[in-house]
């Protein structure tokens, strides 16, 4: 079996795994030996192995944030005023802290962080604004854009540039 160009740690069973843990975490061993072609035992060395390697990274649950009271999601961009390494961690620190920040990214352009923020309504950002936000400071300019729907994209197992792809 051909090995995939840019890892040759990873052949096409290693990212037929990948692609069905991706879209189904809570498969069983049987089930996902069932699903690549290979039996049990040289299936589960693989799994531990793509785990071990750092290729699975964990297993999660996706949960309606709307049932839990977070019916707002805002998009938020972030300019430091001073970009220090103690600046930044300062900003990171308190960002990793904050239970409504789902996500926050560095960027590069205008803007220095993109957050996508769950509350419950709008009194819920202007907290988040307030405690959080204005807390850390170092804050040179914000803008926010609240998502008025989530448009469904279905299940899409994160795959390797085609020109890496292993062959079978």
């Amino acid at each position: 079996m051909a090995q995939n160009i840019a890892n040759p740690d990873l052949d096409a069973l290693d990212l037929k795994i990948l692609a069905a843990l991706q879209a189904n975490c809570r498969l069983t061993l049987a089930e996902l030996s069932e699903h690549v072609g290979l039996s049990q035992s040289p299936c589960l060395r693989r799994w531990r192995r793509l785990e071990e390697d750092g290729y699975i990274t964990g297993y999660t649950a996706q949960v309606d944030a709307r049932k839990l009271g977070r019916k707002m999601m805002a998009f938020v961009e972030i300019k430091l005023a001073i970009h220090s390494d103690e600046a930044i961690e300062t900003f990171e620190r308190a960002i990793s802290q904050a239970p409504q920040v789902q996500e926050c990214f560095l960027m590069t352009g205008q803007r220095d962080y993109f957050l996508r923020v769950l509350v419950d309504d709008l009194e819920g950002y202007d907290d988040f604004v307030k405690t959080v936000l204005r807390s850390v400071g170092n804050i040179s300019s914000m803008e926010t854009a609240f998502a008025l729907r989530e448009v469904e994209m279905g299940k899409r197992p994160l795959e390797p540039h085609p020109s890496r792809r292993g062959k079978s």
